[in-house]
């Protein structure tokens, strides 16, 4: 995977930039309740939890495809990213959600998929800081 134009990182690898679309979500952890007006009572906890959603590359080849599910051979991976709240980049440990593509052309000699489209992830800060 190239290294120009990166939009993440995971385990230090470039991976290419998705397709428009991509969403950052940004969660608040609150510890809260209501009190008898109904007013919310409570506050922040801990530090912001970040997701970056609806990651889809719509063309990749099976060895880019490949070398990229590879990176998320463990269950944690590191993730540096720009962080939209601090304008600037971070680097969290994060988990990825489900990973999923459809192949789309096959090799002749032996029915292997080469390229596949629609290729997804979500990749969810597990919320310890690196």
């Amino acid at each position: 995977m190239a290294d120009d134009k990166a939009v993440f990182f995971v385990n230090g690898h470039a991976f290419p930039p998705p397709k428009r679309g991509m969403t950052y979500i940004v969660s608040t952890n609150v510890d809260s309740g209501r009190n008898a007006n109904g007013e919310v009572i409570g506050q922040k906890v801990g530090r912001d939890i970040y997701k970056l959603d609806q990651l889809e590359w719509p063309w990749l080849t099976r060895e880019q495809w490949s070398e990229m599910l590879q990176c998320f051979s463990e269950f944690f991976v590191t993730c540096r990213f720009w962080d939209v709240v601090r304008n600037e980049w971070i680097t969290l440990k994060c988990y990825p959600g489900d990973r999923s593509a459809q192949p789309y052309w096959l090799d002749p000699n032996d029915d292997s998929p080469t390229h596949f489209t629609s290729c997804k992830v979500n990749i969810i800060d597990c919320g310890i800081v690196e």
